[in-house]
C-alpha cells in the first residue's frame, strides 16, 4: 500500500509538471483584405492551366538569372555584416534556449570541503585550546524546482519562440540583402547607361556647336544661336561629370552591401533588361502569401513568446517547491574520509507560497498580458505593411508597360521632331530656338526611358521581396 502511494503521488506530480496556465494560443484573424486590390491600376489576374509557383516558393538563385548579379549575391550573403550579425543573434538566442531548458533537470554536482579550527581554551567543550578538522566529499543537487504548475515549462516556451523568431529575422535580412545587391545592381547599370548618352549628347552638341561657330563666322548664325548651342554643349558636360560622381557612389554603395571588393568583370555596364530576373511572378492569395513572410512569421513568433510568458506570471501566484539535496561521506581526518560509517545523507524540500508581495505578482501578469497584446497588434501590423507593401508594388507593375510604351513612342517622337527640327534651321526656315527645345525635350525623354526600364526591373526585384522571395540555405 506504501508502495502504490508514492506510485500514485510521483504520477501526480509528472502530470502537474507537464501543464502549462498559458492561454491557448489563436492566431489572431488577417486584418486585411481576402484579396489584393483591383482597378484600372493594376492588371488582371492571369487565368491558366497551371498555377504559376508563388515567390516563397522560388529560391533567389532561380529568381536571378543573370550569372553576374548571382555571383555578386553569392559574395553578399558571404561578407555582409548585418546578415553576419543575424546569423550570431541565432547563435545567441539557441544558447539562451539551451541554458533556460536546462532548468527543466536538475543540476547535479560533486564537492569536496576540508575545514580547520583552532578552538581556545575558555570556549572548547574540553577546557582545553585545540585545532579540530573536519573533512567532506559528497554528490548532490540544489533548489531543483519541481514545476507543478508549468512556470519553467511557460518560459522554456517563450525561449523557444523567441529562438525561432531569431531565425525568421535571420531570412527576413536575407531576403532584404538579396533584394538590396540587386536593385544596387539594377542602379549601377542604368547610371552607366545614363552616362553613356550624356557622353553621346555631348560629343553630339560638341559638332552641332563648331558647325554653329562656323556659320557664326561666315554670318549666318547669330551670336545667340551660338550661345544656345553652347548651353547644350555645357548642360550635357555637367551631367558627364554628375554621372561619373554618381557611378563611383553607386560602386560604393554595392561594396558596402557585398562587404567587399567585387571583381571588375562582374560589374554591370548596363540594366541587361530580360536578362536579370525571372520575367513572372504570382502573386497568390494573401491570407497564403503573407503568412509565409519571415518577417510576419517573426512577429508571430514573438507573438508566441508574449502567450508563453503569461503562463510564468500566473504559476507565480501558486507555491514553488524546489529540492535540495546530498549525500557523501564526512571525517574529522582525511585518511579515514571514505570508511564504513562516514556517509552522511540531507534532504531538504523547501515551499514557498505568496502570501503578500504589495501587488508584484498581480503588476506582473498585468505586463505579461499587455505585451502579449503589444505583439498581437505588431503582429498584425506586420501583416497590413507587407499586404501595402505587395499592393503597391502591384499597383506600379499593372501601368508600367503601358508606361514604357508611351515612354518609347516619346522618344522616337522627339528624335524625329530633333532631326526636323535641325534640317529647318539649317535651311533658314526656322530659328535655333526650336532646335535647342527639341534637343533637351529628346535628351530628357531618353533619360526618362533609362529611369522608366529601372523602375520596372527594380519593381520586379520589390515584388519578390514582398511577396516573400524563397532562399536556399544549402548553397549559400
Amino acid at each position: 500500500m506504501k508502495h502504490l502511494t508514492l506510485a500514485s503521488l510521483a504520477a501526480a506530480l509528472l502530470l502537474a509538471g507537464c501543464t502549462s496556465m498559458a492561454p491557448n494560443y489563436e492566431r489572431p484573424a488577417s486584418p486585411v483584405a481576402a484579396a489584393w486590390p483591383t482597378g484600372p491600376a493594376y492588371k488582371a489576374p492571369v487565368q491558366t492551366s497551371s498555377v504559376q509557383s508563388t515567390a516563397a516558393d522560388i529560391a533567389w538563385q532561380d529568381f536571378i538569372t543573370d550569372g553576374k548579379l548571382k555571383e555578386v549575391v553569392g559574395l553578399a550573403l558571404e561578407n555582409n555584416r548585418d546578415l553576419r550579425v543575424a546569423a550570431l543573434n541565432i547563435e545567441r538566442a539557441r544558447a539562451q534556449y539551451q541554458i533556460q531548458r536546462a532548468d527543466f533537470f536538475p543540476s547535479i554536482g560533486i564537492s569536496g570541503e576540508g575545514t580547520s579550527q583552532r578552538m581556545p581554551a575558555d570556549v572548547s567543550p574540553t577546557g582545553q585550546a585545540g585545532i579540530s578538522r573536519q573533512y567532506s566529499a559528497g554528490i548532490g543537487t540544489s533548489a531543483y524546482e519541481l514545476d507543478l504548475f508549468g512556470r519553467v515549462r511557460s518560459l522554456n516556451n517563450e525561449a523557444l519562440q523567441r529562438y525561432l523568431a531569431t531565425e525568421e529575422s535571420r531570412k527576413a535580412v536575407q531576403l532584404s540583402l538579396v533584394a538590396e545587391v540587386a536593385n544596387a545592381y539594377l542602379t549601377l547599370g542604368a547610371d552607366h547607361e545614363r552616362l553613356q548618352l550624356a557622353q553621346q549628347t555631348l560629343e553630339s552638341q560638341k559638332k552641332s556647336y563648331e558647325l554653329t561657330s562656323r556659320s557664326h563666322e561666315l554670318g549666318v548664325a547669330s551670336m545667340l544661336d551660338l550661345r544656345q548651342a553652347q548651353t547644350l554643349v555645357e548642360s550635357a558636360r555637367v551631367d558627364v561629370a554628375r554621372f561619373t560622381s554618381q557611378i563611383a557612389q553607386d560602386n560604393n554603395a554595392l561594396t558596402l552591401l557585398v562587404g567587399g571588393q567585387i571583381p571588375v568583370g562582374l560589374l554591370p555596364e548596363a540594366q541587361n533588361d530580360g536578362h536579370v530576373t525571372l520575367a513572372e511572378l504570382n502573386a497568390g492569395v494573401p491570407s497564403e502569401v503573407l503568412l509565409r513572410r519571415p518577417d510576419v512569421l517573426q512577429a508571430e513568433r514573438l507573438l508566441q513568446a508574449a502567450n508563453a510568458n503569461i503562463g510564468a506570471a500566473r504559476a507565480a501566484f501558486f507555491p514553488r517547491i524546489s529540492l535540495t539535496a546530498s549525500a557523501g561521506t564526512t571525517s574529522n581526518a582525511l585518511s579515514n574520509l571514505f570508511d564504513d560509517g562516514t556517509g552522511f545523507w540531507t534532504f531538504i524540500p523547501q515551499l514557498n507560497l505568496p502570501i503578500f508581495e504589495g501587488g508584484r505578482n498581480r503588476a506582473n501578469l498585468k505586463v505579461s498580458n499587455v505585451d502579449r497584446d503589444i505583439a498581437q497588434a505588431q503582429y498584425e501590423k506586420a501583416i497590413q505593411s507587407a499586404f501595402g507593401e505587395v499592393a503597391n508594388a502591384l499597383a506600379q507593375r499593372g501601368t508600367l508597360d503601358d508606361q514604357l510604351a508611351a515612354q518609347t513612342a516619346l522618344v522616337e517622337a522627339s528624335m524625329d521632331r530633333h532631326r526636323l527640327s535641325d534640317a529647318r534651321y539649317r535651311r533658314g526656315i526656322d530659328s535655333y530656338l526650336n532646335v535647342l527645345d527639341a534637343q533637351r525635350s529628346l535628351y530628357s525623354a531618353q533619360q526618362d526611358l533609362i529611369t522608366l526600364r529601372l523602375t520596372k526591373n527594380s519593381n520586379h526585384v520589390t515584388l519578390y521581396k514582398a511577396l516573400g522571395g524563397g532562399w536556399n540555405d544549402t548553397e549559400n
